[in-house]
Formats: structure tokens, C-alpha cells, sequence
């Protein structure tokens, strides 16, 4: 789960991280109020779950409260666009109205699972301020990282190692010590994927502040965190994937034009491998889980079917814990309730299967059959084409 930048902020002062003053609002006027209750020198943010929001024209800086509300109109009305948020942009709602700041240096902070290591990895460099990506790519040396013993936790000497790496010393040793403190308490407490300060600056008095802050979390996770889970702006998520959570789907939405409905994370992988191999890209990710129900069915075919980029829908279930006929049954009560408009290949092995193809062949529908997952997937690609 992704949360906005002030609601990360929150969560990092909880923490005690330090972040600069602020208020996120929703309209011009309350704009220009916290601006002038900040001093008139403010930063006006657009709240979007996406990076490069400064190069989109959504991060503005005014010198006086009314200059803060005509930046806050002009980006409350936008849709900005980023390399993040695709082609389309995303609607800005929110923005958050902050005090601003001399700033002297920009650094990075970020704090990541290396699945590698199998341990929390604090991330560092003196490169603030843009995509940390690219500065991998073209400057890996100056990334610094340090591996935490999870028995152990974030040591002092590893945040001394990582502040001497940026080139603090002197009253910024004991503050940096603090702060990196802070975020691994952050990361661990909220059970968070990602926790990441872009840019975290060094003001002319000489201040630590996260200037910058993004948190993504283990959805996982969330029951145990309901604070947390109320944070979730479902208006920054894909409709469909909001529907899916609510029947308890694994779904994400893609980019091409073969629905999938799989049953089994690694076989959805599969599938989508060889709709790839075949020339073609899936729609989506969407494991039906090994205790679907027909309603639960019913709903996951639903969602794919409203997505207007599906040119051909391929199911493909093994059938162990879940039954073939359980899947054939949510298809047709699905199909014949929306109205199959885009060819349908299926292809079912397993527990029950010749109950659920008989399902399938006394449904009515034009159902295109398959032996195999190769044989279904060659048949989704060219009904797809055709």
C-alpha cells in the first residue's frame, strides 16, 4: 500500500524525524491561510502517489500567502503527469502547504528489504534530490549501504558509518544518529516495504530535515496496523484492484490486452510468460487463490471484463484445492451477466474438470477450448489479433 508524502511525514515525526511544519489542504483559501499562519515563505506540494511531481509542474515555491493560493488553484485543477503516473496523469486533490527553507546540501536516505541478504538495507548517498536510479546506474560508488541484523537492529556505529559517507560531523553526527534511528524505527514498526527520505537537506543552520518522504507498505500486514490502513486514498488506486481486495483477489492491472485468470501465483507467472512468448502482454496479474468460491470467481471475472483494453480473456486453472467446476461455474455466471464480448479461452485440468467442462459446454457461450497452456495460450494471442 502507497501512502501521500504528509501522511508519511506523520508517520516519520511519530518517530522523531525531524520534518519541516506543514498542513495538507484542499482549496485555494485554506491554501493561503497556512500559508500566512507559516510565515508567507511556503512550498505548495501536490499530493499524488507518484515521484518526479517537481518536473510535472506539481511542487511550486511562493513568497507570500496569496502567490501560495494562486499555486495551489493552478495545481488543484491540474492532472499531472510524471514518468510515474503514465501518460494519462493523476488528478491532484490535496496539497501540502509547507514552510520553506534555506537549504545548503541535498542528500538520500532510503531503507529497502534486500531479498538477497534477506535483511533491512539502509541506503545512502550524497546525491539528493533526484532519481536515485539514475544515480545507481551512472554512479554506483556513491551509494553507501549497510545491512541490519534484525536480532541486532540499526547499530550506532552503522549510522556514524553512513553520516561520515555523506560528510557530516560535528553537531550533525548526533542529529544523523537520531534521524537514521528514527527511520529504521519507522520501517520496522509499520511494517513498511519501503521507506525512503528524497531529499533529506542540510539547512543554512545547519539542520537535518526530511524534506522529502515516501512509505509504501506490506499489505500483508496492514491488520495489524489499522492506523495505517486508514490512510489508503482510493483515489489514487486502480478502480479494479480496489474492487479485487474487497473479494480478497491477488490482481494488478497492466498494460496490454489478454485478461488472465489463473489459479496459483506461479502459474499466473507462467501465463504471462508464454502470452509474452507468444507476442502478445497480459492485461493483468489475477490469482483466484486455492479457495475460490463462485462468487469470488464470478467477481474476479468481472474485473477483467471491464477493462476496456481486453481484447481476449484466457482462464487457466489447475485444478487442486480449487475445483474445475467452481471456476467454470463464477465464468458463465459472470459472462452471461455483463455480456461476453471478446473472445474466451479456457483451459481447465485437474479436480473435477470433466464436471467443469460440461459447465462450460451446456453454458451457451462461444468458449474456445485448450489442451494446454501452450494451446491456450497460441489461441488467446490470435483471437486477440483477429
Amino acid at each position: 500500500m502507497k501512502i501521500h508524502e504528509y501522511q508519511a511525514k506523520e508517520i516519520l515525526r511519530r518517530f522523531g524525524v525531524t520534518v519541516p511544519e506543514g498542513k495538507v489542504v484542499f482549496n485555494p483559501e485554506d491554501a493561503r491561510t497556512v500559508a500566512k499562519g507559516l510565515g508567507g515563505t511556503v512550498v505548495v506540494k501536490a499530493q499524488i502517489h507518484a515521484g518526479g511531481r517537481g518536473k510535472g509542474g506539481g511542487v511550486k515555491l511562493a513568497h507570500t500567502p496569496e502567490e501560495a493560493k494562486q499555486h495551489a488553484q493552478h495545481i488543484l485543477a491540474m492532472r499531472l503527469k510524471t514518468h510515474q503516473t503514465g501518460p494519462d496523469g493523476q488528478l491532484v486533490h490535496k496539497v501540502l502547504i509547507e514552510k520553506g527553507c534555506q537549504i545548503a546540501r541535498e542528500l538520500y536516505l532510503g531503507m529497502v528489504l534486500d531479498r538477497e541478504s534477506s535483511r533491512v538495507t539502509l541506503m545512502a548517498s550524497t546525491e539528493g534530490g533526484v532519481e536515485i536510479e539514475q544515480v545507481a546506474a551512472s554512479h554506483p560508488e556513491k551509494i553507501l549501504k549497510v545491512r541490519v541484523d534484525p536480532a541486532l537492529g540499526l547499530m550506532p556505529y552503522q549510522c556514524r558509518e553512513i553520516a561520515f559517507g555523506l560528510g557530516l560531523d560535528g553537531k550533525n553526527l548526533g542529529s544523523a544518529t537520531k534521524l537514521l534511528t528514527g527511520l529504521y524505527g519507522a520501517f520496522v514498526g509499520t511494517d513498511a516495504s519501503l521507506a525512503e527520505i528524497n531529499p533529506l537537506v542540510v539547512t543554512a543552520d545547519g539542520e537535518l530535515l526530511a524534506l522529502d518522504a515516501k512509505m509504501n507498505f506490506d499489505d500483508n500486514a496492514l491488520f495489524r496496523h489499522k492506523e495505517i490502513e486508514a490512510y489508503r486514498d482510493l483515489d489514487e488506486e486502480d478502480p479494479k484492484e480496489t474492487e479485487a481486495r474487497k473479494w480478497d483477489l491477488s490482481y494488478v492491472a497492466l498494460d496490454g490486452h489478454i485478461g488472465c485468470m489463473v489459479n496459483g501465483a506461479g502459474l499466473a507467472m507462467a501465463t504471462m510468460d508464454i502470452i509474452k512468448h507468444f507476442g502478445a502482454m497480459p492485461a493483468n496479474f489475477l490469482d483466484v487463490g486455492g479457495t475460490a468460491t463462485t462468487e469470488r470467481v464470478t467477481a474476479a471475472f468481472k474485473i477483467i471484463m471491464v477493462d476496456p483494453n481486453v481484447r481476449a480473456i484466457l482462464v487457466n486453472i489447475f485444478g487442486g484445492i480449487v475445483k474445475c467446476d467452481v471456476i467454470a461455474g463464477g465464468v458463465v455466471s459472470a459472462a452471461k451477466q455483463l455480456g461476453l464480448k471478446v473472445p474466451l479461452v479456457v483451459r481447465l485440468a485437474g479436480t473435477n474438470v470433466d464436471a467443469g467442462n460440461q459447465i462450460l459446454n451446456q453454458s451457451g457461450l462461444h468458449i474456445i477450448a485448450a489442451d494446454s497452456l501452450r494451446d491456450a495460450a497460441e489461441k488467446a494471442v490470435a483471437a486477440a489479433r483477429g
